[in-house]
């Protein structure tokens, strides 16, 4: 068979979803990829990560074959390239056997309950994301996964204000006058975007970034603001202040379209920029600077990632940045607004696809609990245990963990609590992974996974507004399967005969579309499927009401709005009646320079993401790892903080807090300013002394739909001599 291309869709966790063209050659083997160049949005380029993809696929290190833990191995973190001593191959029979066979008598002893999936967005392929495994944990009655620990809290801040996830279209930052990235690292983790940035400069536009770190983006642009980390919140009130007290605000809009704007201004009334001033670490006279530039700027757009979330007042936080292109009127302008998340817009059937009914066919006969994932270590050291200070109305502890699309062990916050709980002797682990990550590692029975070159899939973005086909470009390598495979094989070794457990992938997509049932099928999916999506060459745009008569998508120009007001809501009746604040405010974190315990650890610490790593997806590979050398273990110090510590450019230091301590090397820069320390996430197996930046974090969570506080921790540094005395209890 002569080569050929195939169009695939870049499925890791980026706003970007990147169109992909693999090239085949006559042996099967994917010899070349690049970006598609008919894209309208990621225009035929690739990222530098994805860019090295081969090398993913085709690493010498993946796991091709099913295998379990070997006979009294104990479960700890293994050394990297030593992995498989721990481990014996084994058939997918055997292996599919053996986990029906040890949830089948988990389930029956301590109940379903006791069963825990872990899933998140190692892929965001709509049916590896979820899909057949929604339906075998709920036919199965396990515990329910509440995924926070990306963007629940932002989402749910923009629902709130909005009622739905949208945002500025990217096709139309270009006509923007005025963009500011707020803790948005666009040149990092946004880089299609980066293109449309560069065009409204060259059309006159200047770009501001509001961010406590000198990323990329922060260093080519037009002014970067360095903020005090977890003060977004306050900065925004401030903004508006200044712009309500100025009369900058578009009186008709706010008339007509929103609600609670008398309560919002008597709340920023608290905002004076002295005062947020003292917050945020910016002078009064640059907030006073923004708050006009933005105000008076047409268009103007904001450009928000969920950085601001991942603190105590993250939800308050990305509420007030939310609100401030209602204020002003923003919406009404193309290449105006804000864009924290396009998601909403892809309205895929969720019910058909995850089939929730199913639980009622359970043991349980409803639907099960809900366990936060950003707790998992106390999910897997403390639920339901009362030997362990669990209370017995949580339920079963948790005696069995099914991992996928996620490493938790790297990931998860109080890592040292996480670890605790993987070790466990009794809990049953299932871990389907494409490497020996450092959750592979606490495996009883370890599957192999495939890429998103060796499955078939869709996709919709969080960054633009294009549905996406994703062919198999490949075979699957050695005996790896997908997500959809596994879940409908062990589906039937359970016995579980609903007829949904055998759906194929084309099944899956036409339900995901409701393409089987046109009069079914939401507006702005209209006329897509699977047949139009390949016909189109993988992509088509959704088709927004206002396309036909050559208007551009301006999602919030105009209401009625999906809220329960009808209106844009400064004020919110619905967080007031679950006792959430309605309103927007700054509150200092427990772990912050404004919180009593800042005298003993006196640092911020910011466990930031790799620029060339995707969360913990790349790490382990030797040319990512290049790309990313000037930072691994390193800790980035300003002079003052090194200086009053005796620490020298280049030294050993230790980074503790009262749930540990990292050895790192200082890099004293100007990457951070006086007061902050930054790391970077790594894996435990690949850093000095097997922990990363997570062994720091809190389990605490914020403000609004129970999301993580990663940037929420205090610490201190001293060189690797110096004493681990007078650690106060932060937890």
């Amino acid at each position: 068979m002569p080569s050929r291309t195939v169009h695939a869709v870049c499925s890791h966790d980026c706003p970007d979803s990147c169109g992909v063209l693999v090239t085949i050659d006559e042996a099967g083997r994917a010899t070349k990829l690049r970006g598609d160049p008919s894209h309208p949005v990621t225009r035929g380029f690739l990222c530098g990560k994805v860019a090295k993809y081969l090398d993913r696929v085709y690493s010498p290190d993946r796991l091709l074959y099913p295998m379990r833990r070997r006979a009294g191995v104990p479960k700890a973190s293994l050394p990297h390239g030593r992995e498989s001593e721990s481990f014996e191959r084994i058939s997918w029979d055997e292996a599919l056997d053996t986990i029906a066979t040890r949830l089948s008598a988990i389930a029956q002893e301590h109940g379903p309950e006791s069963i825990l999936p872990y899933s998140y967005a190692g892929t965001i392929g709509v049916l590896n994301y979820g899909s057949m495994d929604r339906r075998f944990f709920h036919r199965l009655g396990a515990s329910q996964l509440d995924r926070t620990i990306c963007s629940e809290t932002g989402g749910q801040a923009l629902i709130s204000v909005y009622g739905r996830k949208l945002g500025t279209d990217t096709e139309a930052f270009p006509q923007a006058k005025l963009i500011i990235a707020w803790a948005a690292n666009i040149h990092g983790n946004n880089i299609h975007l980066w293109p449309f940035v560069e065009e409204a400069r060259r059309n006159g536009a200047k770009l501001v970034v509001i961010d406590p770190y000198a990323t990329r983006t922060a260093r080519a642009a037009d002014w970067h603001i360095p903020i005090n980390p977890g003060t977004d919140s306050a900065l925004a009130l401030g903004m508006m202040h200044i712009i309500v007290r100025d009369g900058l605000f578009d009186q008709d809009y706010v008339a007509r379209w929103t609600c609670g704007f008398d309560q919002l201004r008597e709340r920023i009334a608290e905002y004076p920029p002295e005062y947020v001033s003292a917050l945020t670490g910016i002078s009064a006279a640059d907030i006073e600077r923004l708050a006009h530039d933005y105000a008076t700027t047409t268009p103007a757009v904001i450009r928000l990632n969920y950085g601001v979330q991942r603190s105590d007042n993250g939800g308050a936080a990305t509420r007030a940045i939310a609100m401030l292109p209602a204020l002003t009127g923003a919406w009404k302008h193309y290449g105006g607004g804000l864009q924290l998340s396009t998601s909403g817009a892809f309205k895929w059937d969720k019910t058909a696809l995850e089939r929730p009914d199913l639980a009622q066919a359970s043991p349980l006969g409803r639907l099960a609990r809900i366990v936060n994932m950003s707790v998992l270590g106390h999910a897997l050291t403390e639920l339901g245990n009362e030997a362990l200070g669990g209370k017995p109305e949580d339920g079963p502890p948790v005696r069995a963990l099914f991992v996928y699309n996620s490493n938790p062990a790297a990931v998860a916050p109080d890592q040292g609590s996480v670890l605790r709980g993987l070790a466990r002797p009794d809990l049953f682990t299932v871990v389907h992974e494409q490497f020996f990550t450092d959750t592979s590692d606490y495996a009883d029975i370890l599957l192999p996974a495939t890429t998103f070159f060796e499955h078939k899939d869709i996709q919709g973005a969080y960054g633009h507004y294009y549905v996406q086909l994703s062919e198999q470009a490949i075979e699957p390598l050695g005996e790896a399967r997908s997500n959809v495979w596994l879940f409908s094989q062990l589906a039937q070794r359970m016995g579980f005969t609903e007829p949904c457990f055998r759906d194929t992938v084309d099944d899956l997509i036409a339900q995901a579309l409701r393409s089987g049932d046109p009069d079914q099928q939401h507006p702005w999916l209209a006329g897509v499927t699977a047949d139009t999506l390949h016909a189109a060459g993988g992509a088509q745009r959704l088709r927004f009401e206002d396309e036909p008569n050559q208007q551009p998508f301006l999602p919030f120009a105009q209401g009625p709005f999906q809220t329960p007001s009808g209106r844009i809501e400064f004020y919110s009746a619905t967080l007031a009646a679950e006792g959430i604040d309605p309103l927007p405010a700054f509150r200092p974190a427990p772990e912050s320079r404004h919180a009593a315990a800042s005298e003993r650890y006196p640092l911020e610490f910011l466990p930031r993401k790799a620029d060339n790593y995707m969360n913990s997806t790349f790490p382990n590979l030797p040319g990512h790892r290049q790309m990313e050398s000037a930072y691994n273990g390193v800790l980035e110090m300003h002079a003052d903080d090194a200086t009053a510590r005796g620490i020298a450019d280049g030294d050993t230091v230790d980074v503790f807090n009262d749930r540990g301590s990292l050895a790192l090397h200082a890099h004293v820069n100007g990457g951070v300013r006086p007061g902050v320390v930054a790391a970077r996430l790594d894996w435990n197996k690949l850093s000095e002394g097997g922990h990363n930046v997570n062994l720091l974090t809190s389990q605490r969570l914020n403000d609004l739909a129970g999301g993580p506080v990663f940037y929420s921790v205090l610490v201190d540094v001293r060189k690797s001599s110096a004493s681990h005395q007078n650690q106060t209890d932060l937890r």
